[in-house]
């Protein structure tokens, strides 16, 4: 079923990370005012249920951030978001030392923090290193992985960006292998790819990218797909992101189908459940 699924390796700081398998990684919001209001866990009681449910239902990549990215949100401090994050890390480290951890930053100098103060293996930056000019070198000098997302302008900007004269798909690829190549000039080795569902995209656009996931192979990179419960799901339903698991499943399924290797998810246990349905499928056919 599968089709387009080819592995990748990744090293992180003390261990190998095979990507032989679509990962579940799980979404840690110490924020108070995420777009999704079930998945904000900003004390450490929420964070320690958080991180017990998503290990009791098999997420592969925990994925913490501090700073929220919807539009209209509240600034955060470096000082803060770094605060927030030490609450996260602390949590996870201590609760489930053995799975990797990603920090959701676009501060070089946060990003550079966490990996070597607190031990994060993963760097993921929304603005694909356009809001922070050090962020490239930054990432050659740390050495981990780094998931490059595409977006235009700022979370608070970026739907005034949707205009692609090439067609959407050809022109983010095209974008995030101009990207990919600067990081890699800086000495970043480990890029993954993240086609930036939602940021500067229309509701039509979000799934014209969808249809052309596999497009994005042809970069050589791991593929990571982030739908959650945004509004390309509500808004195209007439319902809300609270409403919006049922949908979630439903294309990330259909991202499994053309190969991405990681899915950024609210909810672990419906995505494992729907990689273990798909693997089944391949198991047992003719």
């Amino acid at each position: 079923m599968m089709l387009n699924f080819k592995p990748f390796t990744l090293s992180l700081r003390d261990r190998t990370l095979v990507l032989d398998r679509p990962q579940i990684m799980g979404i840690v919001n110490v924020t108070p005012d995420s777009f999704y209001s079930a998945s904000r866990t900003f004390d450490v009681d929420s964070l320690e249920k958080k991180v017990e449910q998503m290990v009791s239902e098999g997420v592969d990549i925990f994925d913490i951030g501090a700073y929220s990215t919807r539009p209209g949100a509240d600034d955060v401090s470096p000082e803060e978001e770094l605060r927030r994050l030490q609450r996260g890390m602390e949590v996870v480290k201590r609760m489930a030392p053995n799975i990797p951890v990603s920090i959701d930053t676009f501060r070089a100098n946060v990003a550079r923090t966490c990996v070597e103060e607190m031990g994060a293996d993963i760097v993921n930056d929304v603005s694909g290193g356009t809001l922070d000019a050090d962020m490239a070198a930054t990432m050659g000098q740390l050495d981990v992985p780094y998931i490059l997302m595409h977006m235009r302008g700022t979370p608070a900007t970026m739907q005034q960006f949707t205009d692609y004269p090439g067609g959407v798909v050809a022109d983010v690829v095209a974008d995030l292998k101009a990207k990919m190549e600067h990081f890699r000039e800086q000495g970043c080795r480990q890029v993954i790819l993240d086609p930036g569902f939602g940021f500067s995209k229309t509701l039509e656009q979000n799934y014209e990218l969808m249809n052309g996931l596999v497009a994005f192979h042809d970069l050589n990179a791991p593929l990571l797909v982030g739908i959650s419960r945004k509004s390309m799901i509500f808004r195209l339903l007439g319902t809300s992101s609270a409403e919006s698991l049922e949908g979630t499943t439903v294309l990330n399924t259909i991202a499994m189908l053309a190969g991405s290797h990681i899915l950024r998810v609210h909810d672990v246990r419906a995505a494992v459940e729907a990689r273990t349905i798909l693997e089944e499928l391949d198991k047992t056919k003719a």
